[in-house]
C-alpha cells in the first residue's frame, strides 16, 4: 500500500529571499538534523539572466533502524538525490527528492515548495508532499513502513525548527535584508532604492482576516496563522481552531478534505466536523470517509441541517423533558444537564413516540456543535466537543420498560453514527443500584473511545476531591448536587395517561423513520435495469432542475426527450431485494430507437459512489423528458487509469449488481430559474449547513449545467 503525507500551508513572516539563506545553511552539512551527515553537489546549472538556478545534490542520510535489518540490507546509510530549483524571479523554489538506495524495493518520492505569500509579498509560504511505496525488503516491509513513517514525521516538525533557527541566527549576525533579484541590465538602479525596499521590508502588512472568517492572535513570532489559499490550510489555524495534531493526522485531515472538495466541490463540511470523524476511525481516511459520506447523505435526506429553524418542540416535551444547557466546564466544553432518573421515559415514548424524541436529541447536538464554535471564539482554544452530566437519583425499574430501552438504543445508534467524537466527557451521578441493569444493556451501543469517556458516580461520591468539583468550577454546581447555581432544567414528573396516544401504529421497521415527508426518493438500479422518470413539459422554455446523490455503485446519467409518452414498467421480482431497497422504474421501451422514438438532449455523465450531483436542463421543445440512470459498469475504463477519487470509490463499492441512489427533482419556469445549482436552495435542496463556504459551479454543456 502506497502510504501518502500532504502538510498544511507554514507561512514564515520573514521575505523569500531571507528565508531562502536561511535554507542554503543547512548545506553541506546540518547538525541541527542528526539524520542529516551530509551532501554533494553532482550538478548546478544557472539561466543566462542569472534568474534560475538549478542544483542536484546527493544527500547521506543516517536512518535510525535496528541493526540486524541493517545487517541483512546491507547498507548502513541511505543516499538521496534532491533537485533543488530556485526561481528568482518568480520567487520560489521546488525541492524534488528521491531515494537512490534501494530503488528497486523501495520507491520515496518528495516534492516541497517555498513561495511568497500571495496576500503578503513579505511572507514566504512552504508546502510539502510525500509518498512511500515499498514494493519487496526481504520480508520485511511492514517493519520498513513503520520506520520510514516514524523517522520521517519525526523529521518534518524538526525541519521547521531548523529554518526558525538558521533564521534567528541570520538576523543576530545583522542580517536582516537580502536583496530581490534584479535583471543584470537594472542592478545599479535597483541599487540605488534598495534603502526604500530596506524600510519598507521592515514593517510587513498583516493579510486579510484569517480563513472561515476566524480571529485569534498566534503566539509565535515567526508564524502567522493566515491562510493563503482559501482552499489551503494553514497550520496555525489547525493549532488554533482544530488543536494539536500530529503531521500524519494533519495530513489526514487534507487529504480527505481535498477529497471531499473534489467529489462536493466546495460544499463540504467545516474542519472542525471532518476532524470529528477521522478521530471516530483512529484516523484511518477510508473507514472515515465512508462513515462521513454515509451521515452526509443521511442529513441530505431527512434535512438535518434545518432542524434548528424548524423543530419546535411541543409544549409537553418543554415541561417533562428533564435536560437543558447549562454554562460550561472548566475546560470550556459547553454543559448539558440531563437528569434521567427524574424523566417519566414511558410516559414520554407513549405520549409523543420515538419520532419526536429523537428529533429533539438531534437539534441539542445540533446546538451543541454550534455551541462548541462559539466557546472556540470566547475562549481563543478549540473545543469541539461537550460535557454531559447525568443524575441519575429516581431511576427505577420503570426506565427499563423494553420499548423505552428500544426507543434509548436507536437515537444512540444515530447520534453514534452521526455525532462522533461530540463527547467529551459524560459524569454519572447518583447511580442508584438498578443502574448496572440499564448499563448491560446500553454500553454495548456505545463506541469504545466513548465509553472511555464516562465517569460514575454512585452515592455522594461525586462531591468533593475527585468528584464534579474536578471538572466543574463550584459557582456552575447545580444546586439539586449541592451546589450555589440555580438550574433551569425542567424538574419532570410523570406524563398524564390522558396525554397517551391512543392509535399507536405498530412498530414494522427495525429502524426509526426520521422524516416521512422527505423531498427525497429513493432508488435502485441493476445490471440491464436502468432506474428512470419521466417529467412532461407542456411548453417549451421551462428548466427541469435535478439533485442526486450516488449511495452505492457506480452510475451513467442521461436525459432524453420523447414526443411519446412512455409506459412505466417495474422490476420483477427477479431481484427480491428492489422492493426494500427503492423502486425500480424502467420507461423506454425495448423496441424504442435512439434518434427514432426519443433522442439524447444530455451526454452522460459518469457518477462515482459517494459524489452529489446538481444540475438543470432548460427544456427546447414541449414532450416528455427521461431522466435516466443506469448502471456504469467499470469495464468501460478498464484500458484507463482511474484517478485517486475513483479508486477510492471503487474500494467502497460493495455490490457489482446494484447501486443505490437518492434524488429530487423540480421542475421550473424559466423566468423563475436564476442559473446554476446556487437557486436550488430555494427550491428545497438540501446541501448540508455545516459547511462553511458553498460554491457553485459555473460550467456548463450546451444548455445544461452540472455541478458536482
Amino acid at each position: 500500500m502506497v502510504q501518502k503525507y500532504q502538510s498544511p500551508v507554514r507561512v514564515y513572516k520573514y521575505p523569500f529571499e531571507l528565508v531562502m539563506a536561511a535554507y542554503e545553511k543547512r548545506f553541506p552539512t546540518c547538525p541541527e538534523i542528526p539524520v542529516f551527515l551530509g551532501s554533494e553537489i553532482l550538478r548546478e546549472s544557472k539561466s543566462e539572466d542569472g534568474a534560475i538556478q538549478i542544483i542536484e545534490r546527493s544527500c547521506k542520510l543516517n536512518v535510525d533502524a535496528p541493526r540486524l535489518l541493517k545487517k541483512i540490507a546491507g547498507v548502513e546509510y541511505v543516499f538521496f538525490i534532491q533537485k533543488n530549483t530556485v526561481n528568482w524571479k518568480e520567487r520560489t523554489l521546488l525541492i524534488e527528492a528521491r531515494n537512490e538506495t534501494f530503488a528497486n524495493r523501495v520507491v520515496v518520492l518528495e516534492i516541497c515548495n517555498y513561495s511568497v505569500h500571495p496576500e503578503n509579498e513579505g511572507w514566504t509560504c512552504f508546502e510539502q508532499s510525500a509518498s512511500l511505496d515499498i514494493k519487496s525488503f526481504f520480508g520485511f516491509e511492514n517493519t520498513v513502513e513503520k520506520i520510514a513513517m516514524k523517522q520521517y514525521t519525526a523529521n518534518i516538525k524538526r525541519g521547521k525548527e531548523v529554518i526558525e533557527h538558521y533564521l534567528k541566527e541570520l538576523i543576530s549576525q545583522g542580517i536582516t535584508f537580502i536583496p530581490r533579484w534584479t535583471p543584470p541590465a537594472v542592478c545599479k538602479k535597483a541599487a540605488s532604492q534598495a534603502p526604500s525596499q530596506r524600510e519598507s521590508s521592515k514593517a510587513p502588512a498583516e493579510p486579510p482576516a484569517h480563513r472561515s472568517d476566524k480571529e485569534g492572535g498566534s503566539t509565535c513570532p515567526s508564524v502567522e496563522a493566515s491562510t493563503p489559499d482559501a482552499d489551503k490550510l494553514d497550520a496555525d489555524y489547525i493549532e488554533r481552531y482544530l488543536g494539536q495534531l500530529t503531521p500524519m493526522q494533519e495530513s489526514c485531515l487534507i487529504r480527505l478534505r481535498q477529497w471531499l472538495q473534489e467529489t462536493h466541490k466546495g460544499k463540504i463540511p467545516k474542519d472542525e466536523h471532518i476532524l470529528r470523524f477521522l478521530r471516530a476511525r483512529d484516523f484511518n481516511i477510508d473507514k472515515a470517509r465512508e462513515m462521513l459520506c454515509q451521515s452526509l447523505t443521511w442529513r441530505k435526506q431527512y434535512q438535518v441541517d434545518y432542524i434548528l429553524q424548524t423543530w419546535r418542540p411541543p409544549s409537553l416535551l418543554e415541561e417533562y423533558y428533564t435536560g437543558g444547557w447549562h454554562y460550561q466546564d472548566r475546560d470550556g466544553r459547553p454543559l448539558y444537564i440531563l437528569r434521567l432518573g427524574q424523566m417519566d421515559t414511558k410516559g414520554l415514548v407513549k405520549a409523543l413516540g420515538e419520532e419526536s424524541l429523537l428529533r429533539h436529541v438531534l437539534s441539542i447536538n445540533e446546538e451543541g456543535q454550534k455551541r462548541c464554535e462559539e466557546n472556540t471564539n470566547l475562549f481563543g482554544r478549540p473545543i469541539t466537543s461537550w460535557t454531559c452530566l447525568v443524575d441519575l437519583e429516581g431511576l427505577n425499574m420503570r426506565h427499563l420498560w423494553r420499548p423505552g430501552v428500544k426507543a434509548l438504543l436507536r437515537i444512540i445508534e444515530v447520534v453514534e453514527d452521526n455525532y462522533p467524537e461530540t463527547l467529551g466527557r459524560l459524569l454519572i451521578v447518583r447511580a442508584p443500584r438498578v443502574f448496572p441493569v440499564l448499563w448491560t444493556l446500553v454500553s454495548p451501543f456505545i463506541n469504545e473511545n466513548t465509553r472511555q469517556k464516562f465517569l460514575i458516580y454512585s452515592g455522594n461520591n461525586y462531591q468533593g476531591p475527585g468528584g464534579l468539583v474536578d471538572y466543574l468550577d463550584k459557582d456552575v454546581i447545580p444546586d439539586f448536587l449541592g451546589g450555589e447555581c440555580v438550574c433551569n432544567v425542567p424538574e419532570g414528573g410523570l406524563v398524564p395517561k390522558s396525554l397517551y396516544q391512543t392509535d399507536e401504529e405498530p412498530e414494522t421497521s427495525d429502524h426509526i423513520r426520521l422524516w416521512t415527508e422527505t423531498i427525497y426518493h429513493s432508488a435502485s438500479v441493476f445490471k440491464g435495469a436502468p432506474h428512470e422518470i419521466v417529467v412532461e413539459i407542456l411548453e417549451g422554455e421551462s428548466v427541469i432542475t435535478w439533485d442526486f446523490d450516488i449511495l452505492k455503485g457506480d452510475v451513467a446519467f442521461s436525459l432524453f426527450h420523447s414526443k411519446r409518452a412512455p409506459e412505466p414498467s417495474r422490476k420483477e421480482a427477479a431481484v427480491p431485494s428492489a422492493a426494500t431497497a427503492g423502486e425500480n422504474v424502467q420507461l423506454i421501451g425495448k423496441s424504442w430507437v435512439l434518434g427514432v422514438d426519443y433522442s439524447r438532449v444530455e451526454s452522460p455523465l459518469v457518477c462515482r459512489e459517494g459524489e452529489s450531483i446538481q444540475g438543470s436542463h432548460i427544456t427546447r421543445w414541449p414532450g416528455f423528458y427521461i431522466l435516466q440512470w443506469k448502471m456504469h459498469s467499470p469495464a468501460a475504463c478498464a484500458g484507463s487509469s482511474l484517478s485517486r477519487v475513483d479508486d477510492v470509490l471503487a474500494s467502497l463499492q460493495v455490490s457489482n449488481h446494484k447501486c443505490k441512489i437518492m434524488y429530487y427533482y423540480e421542475v421550473l419556469a424559466s423566468k423563475e430559474f436564476r442559473g446554476s445549482m446556487s437557486s436550488l436552495e430555494s427550491c428545497n435542496s438540501g446541501f448540508s449547513q455545516l459547511s462553511g463556504v458553498t460554491t457553485s459551479s459555473n460550467q456548463s454543456q450546451s444548455s445544461s449545467l452540472i455541478s458536482r
